[in-house]
């Protein structure tokens, strides 16, 4: 009788490439994303508002000299526009985090970390999903900016620029709120500083008026905050005027990104050896 020689021996199973490890998460998030739209669509509530009330109501401050040098002939809503743009996505991104604090409390997160997935292909996933939320609601805010009367003079060409931009702004706060939900792992916390931090953002920028407008002292806090940099980098493409220091702020906006990265990426590790 002949034998039959049976291997001993299993080979593991092949793991996933981190692209797929990436698309995969981001399909998951892109599902909760529909079943839920109702969240990004009423998030569009506010720049409608911003945009239509706003806009109309200081209308007037597009005739002041100061005014006119910052905004050129487009007058208030051409100067409004890309700041709610980038208000816009900034919301949006400083509210990411509670995704993952879903996740801790349904024991989701602790599925992705006990399974071969790559860390950075968890964040990377979920920021990807964001970012195209946000290009789309990016989208919409210009459109109803053109509708209330804005033009964009720097054409197609710059209103790319203005969405990259808009997608460097939300990439810091979405990778930083995600670090601070995996470090606080608390939905009111997350909430608490997120409004310390898009408050002073928005306010302590030229979002809403021309720098030679601005007290001195929030002047000079402006010209440091990557909101402004992010503001005047957009209204540059939208308008195809663009600052003189534009190369230094995209730099500056690239490097946080960055750094904003690094944290959350780092912070999922930290959170998965405390438990």
């Amino acid at each position: 009788m002949t034998t039959v020689a049976i291997p001993t021996t299993v080979s593991a199973p092949e793991r996933a490439g981190w692209f797929t490890q990436t698309g995969q998460v981001l399909r998951r998030w892109l599902i909760v994303t529909i079943r839920q739209v109702w969240g990004p669509v009423m998030s569009l509530v506010q720049p409608i508002i911003w945009i239509l009330l706003f806009g109309q109501v200081f209308r007037s401050l597009g005739d002041l000299p100061q005014f006119a040098a910052a905004a050129g002939t487009g007058g208030y809503i051409e100067y409004l526009v890309p700041g709610i743009l980038m208000m816009t996505v900034l919301y949006s991104g400083a509210w990411a985090g509670t995704g993952y604090i879903d996740d801790i409390n349904s024991g989701v997160m602790d599925q992705y970390l006990s399974s071969a997935i790559r860390r950075s292909a968890i964040i990377t996933g979920q920021l990807t999903q964001q970012l195209i939320v946000n290009v789309v609601q990016s989208l919409v805010v210009l459109g109803i900016g053109w509708l209330g009367g804005a033009r964009y003079a720097g054409g197609i060409g710059g209103l790319l620029v203005a969405l990259a931009v808009a997608t460097l702004l939300a990439t810091i706060f979405c990778c930083a709120s995600t670090a601070i939900a995996l470090i606080s792992r608390n939905q009111i916390a997350l909430i608490s500083l997120s409004q310390l931090i898009v408050l002073p953002a928005t306010f302590l920028s030229t979002t809403m008026m021309p720098s030679a407008l601005l007290p001195d002292w929030v002047a000079a806090v402006a010209r440091w905050n990557p909101m402004t940099w992010a503001v005047e980098l957009g209204r540059g493409g939208l308008s195809g005027e663009y600052p003189d220091a534009a190369w230094l702020q995209v730099a500056g906006l690239v490097a946080l990104a960055a750094l904003a990265f690094t944290w959350a990426v780092r912070s999922i590790r930290a959170y998965q050896r405390s438990i």
